[in-house]
């Protein structure tokens, strides 16, 4: 069905070559034109004037756990891409894990979709997982249109998508070679943690203790190893220690086809603030220290992660085992998942201007990096001529307390609970089309499949 032609004009357009005044011209769901500010008169055109309000892309978050079906009460494509939409984010890529069926089959791909139709608010996407033993269905699912294939490094925490030993990865790393698909690697090395401390309790600095930096140190110099002998592209995934950052370095100067990430946790979050007990902060790898996050903000300013994505990865209070709710707030028996896939924006935004970044800066992280990691920076991830009119109001000086109750994510565990964040999302379009006012859904749900 065609649109009417909207005109959205702001003094705070973040474009790829910058921040300005400008009008954007939205005709069937696709940008037709950036103008100069108030140069575009409406016509026949429906007219927003955001003001100093910001105008940017749609985010897009390639590193999204959606879990249905098999744990729907966990999270579900309905509960997440809705509060993807309430956060600015228009793209998400769903995880292959913690669904049951996983991703690993085409017929879990189709069970993914089949769920999934009709329910989704925003765009959606698919990765598919190699695990031992599934090297044969690994092309079969690139053609049929995943982005990629996620392996663990170590247990991932759910049975059915058991982790690769050294002599899978080779292979499944050679297999995708072949086929020209991306690996993405959950890099932590089970040696090293089976060989940390394990005391089990409320106190952070023991889980901390437990998943060290050398266990993600050990795991990407194995995976860059085998990458350089096998000629795979690779993605190293949710990255928490600055200790890897020398090795990615080496590692493309040597001709590697590595890029990197990392997430909105380890950015804004430090292991010194994790109150004891507080298991909603529990994640793997960890939140590292202080030291360690500026390091992390030091790297991502140079350039050496592609990009900034949430690894929005809930689970059901029990299983977080929250004190606040009679759990035991043992963070190792805690499921460990970080769910803020609503609030990544703000939360990155707030950091970010506090140590004297753009919302061009962000931007670049949060939706064109993203965007290019995956194929789509042909159609997402800007606000250019011809790409899709996913857009979003942003008012980078407006401050708000997270409250829990404020989350559209279907469990709301947020270790960012009662903290002041700056910047608000005012209205997302997909597509040219409203889907979020002021935290509100609009419209009908009009997601449509990705191209991979």
């Amino acid at each position: 069905m065609q649109q009417s032609p909207a005109v959205i004009r702001s003094r705070r357009v973040v474009l790829p070559d910058g921040e300005r005044p400008a009008d954007v011209l939205v005709r069937d769901g696709r940008i037709e034109q950036v103008a100069a500010h108030g140069s575009l008169l409406a016509g026949d055109a429906h007219l927003t004037d955001l003001g100093e309000c910001a105008l940017l892309p749609g985010l897009v978050d390639t590193h999204v756990h959606v879990n249905e079906p098999g744990r729907t009460e966990w999270e579900g494509f309905a509960t997440a891409t809705r509060a993807a939409a309430a956060g600015g984010v228009t793209t998400i890529i769903d995880m292959p894990l913690n669904s049951i069926p996983p991703t690993t089959t085409l017929a879990g791909l189709a069970a993914k979709r089949g769920i999934a139709e009709g329910q989704a608010w925003v765009d959606l996407g698919f990765w598919g997982g190699a695990i031992p033993g599934n090297a044969g269905d690994l092309e079969p699912l690139h053609e049929a249109g995943v982005f990629g294939f996620k392996s663990f490094l170590a247990p991932s925490g759910v049975d059915e998508f058991p982790h690769v030993e050294q002599a899978d990865l080779e292979k499944a790393l050679a297999e995708q070679a072949r086929i020209g698909a991306l690996a993405i690697i959950h890099a932590e090395d089970p040696a090293v943690l089976a060989a940390a401390p394990q005391h089990p309790g409320v106190h952070y600095r023991d889980f901390l203790a437990s998943r060290p930096d050398d266990a993600e140190a050990a795991a990407v110099a194995r995976l860059l190893d085998t990458a350089r002998r096998t000629g795979a592209r690779v993605h190293i995934l949710h990255v928490s220690s600055a200790a890897v950052l020398p090795l990615l370095a080496q590692a493309r100067a040597d001709g590697v086809q590595v890029t990197a990430e990392t997430c909105p946790h380890y950015l804004t979050l430090t292991a010194e603030e994790v109150p004891d007990g507080d298991t909603a902060f529990k994640c793997c790898p960890p939140i590292r220290d202080e030291s360690n996050r500026d390091r992390l903000w030091a790297a991502l300013a140079a350039g050496e992660f592609i990009g900034v994505v949430s690894d929005h990865s809930p689970s059901t209070p029990n299983l977080k085992l929250l004190q606040s709710l009679g759990g035991s707030g043992d963070f190792a028996a805690a499921w460990g998942g970080i769910a803020s896939l609503q609030l990544g924006l703000p939360a990155i935004w707030t950091e970010a201007r506090r140590r004297g970044h753009t919302l061009a800066d962000v931007v670049r992280w949060m939706s064109a990096g993203p965007a290019s990691l995956v194929g789509l920076d042909g159609s997402k991830g800007a606000i250019a001529v011809g790409h899709d009119a996913d857009l979003v109001a942003f008012d980078p000086d407006a401050e708000f307390s997270v409250d829990p109750a404020g989350l559209h994510h279907r469990n709301p565990v947020t270790p960012y609970a009662g903290r002041t964040l700056s910047g608000a999302v005012r209205t997302t379009w997909l597509r040219g089309r409203v889907v979020d006012v002021h935290g509100e859904p609009f419209g009908r749900q009009i997601r449509r499949p990705l191209p991979s």
